[in-house]
């Protein structure tokens, strides 16, 4: 499997699976005129030519075949154009010593604190690959390609995971909260999410702080919380050291987790090595290998092997790259347990 930067080409094999993807892929709608508009943006963006602001990374997932089955990406900065929108949970505290009462409320801020992060996004991988050595490589490559670039990104990385919902794709949250304000179904909601409409949708809801108490049971339960299917992509991301601060989307109730850049595993533990080809050994362990190119970015998953400033990999992993021995390449490896040596 080839983890790539994405390219206008891309657009009919994007437009199927973001209809197989459903609802789920809030950043990847189904919408043809959006998406090859998002596309072309993707291709100026890794040739340099966008401020952080506008720039956006979306990597696809070819098989051996050279099929497109799944995505991953990256907004530089988000809400230097428009705001970005979370609800901070808080608490508020009342007493009474008269009355002997002391209660504390956890309540919700509508706050813009993640302005400017670089927010994780498009992650989508077929369900039997999600708790694979695919579905990991497809969720930490963009890490590598950070590392590589890191001046085009923030110091602050963020994802927002998605929250829970019913079989028919309803949102406890949206229902007891943000469908009383702006009166559309979640599912609605959602696809204007995912076309660039977030902040006109968040400026319909309130202000001022709101008290969890007031919420349904089922919406309570739901804040800080994931759907069942995105569970393997936040242990993945826990295990890069990405954890929940307390912020959640304001839509479904999901969480926000957040890292400063340099210290995500896959970032502070790469190096630059010498590309050889060989055989790995038994010892080989695997590891996520970028080229090093912007607009033609390739990043490949392979056993290997460092030895005196090399990273020792099968000809096959290197033909996937693109790459000959003795190229310069970013290498780490794909799990926390298995370091460079």
């Amino acid at each position: 499997m080839l983890v790539r930067s994405a390219r206008l080409s891309d657009l009919t094999s994007l437009m199927e699976l973001a209809s197989f993807a459903g609802a789920g892929l809030t950043s990847l709608p189904a919408s043809e005129e959006n998406l090859a508009r998002r596309l072309r943006n993707v291709e100026a963006s890794f040739a340099g030519g966008v401020p952080p602001a506008e720039a956006d990374y979306l990597f696809v997932l070819e098989n051996p075949l050279g099929a497109v089955v799944g995505t991953t990406g990256m907004l530089a900065a988000v809400g230097l154009r428009e705001p970005w929108y979370n609800y901070r949970m808080g608490l508020t505290v009342t007493a009474s010593r008269e009355l002997n009462i002391y209660r504390q409320q956890p309540t919700l801020f509508l706050v813009n604190d993640l302005t400017g992060a670089t927010a994780l996004c498009s992650l989508y991988a077929p369900p039997e690959q999600r708790s694979s050595e695919i579905g990991r490589l497809l969720s930490k490559a963009r890490f590598l390609h950070m590392a590589e670039f890191s001046g085009d990104f923030s110091p602050r990385v963020i994802v927002e995971m998605r929250g829970v919902c019913d079989v028919d794709g309803r949102s406890p949250f949206w229902d007891s909260l943000g469908r009383h304000f702006f009166r559309m179904e979640f599912a609605r909601a959602n696809y204007l999410t995912g076309i660039g409409s977030k902040a006109f949708i968040a400026e319909m809801m309130p202000r001022f702080p709101l008290y969890a108490c007031f919420l349904s049971q089922a919406a309570q339960a739901a804040i800080g919380c994931v759907h069942p299917d995105s569970e393997s992509a936040l242990a993945i991301a826990q295990e890069e050291g990405l954890s929940y601060q307390g912020y959640i989307d304001i839509f479904d109730g999901g969480a926000t987790l957040e890292a400063p850049l340099q210290q995500i595993r896959a970032v502070r533990e790469s190096r630059l090595l010498l590309l050889a080809v060989g055989t790995p050994g038994e010892d080989a362990r695997p590891y996520m290998i970028h080229n090093r190119a912007r607009a033609g970015c390739r990043i490949a998953c392979g056993a290997g092997r460092v030895a005196a400033g090399t990273l020792v990999v099968a000809a096959e992993t290197a033909e996937r790259l693109g790459l000959r021995a003795g190229t310069p390449i970013r290498a780490v490896s794909l799990d926390p347990e298995s370091r460079l040596g």
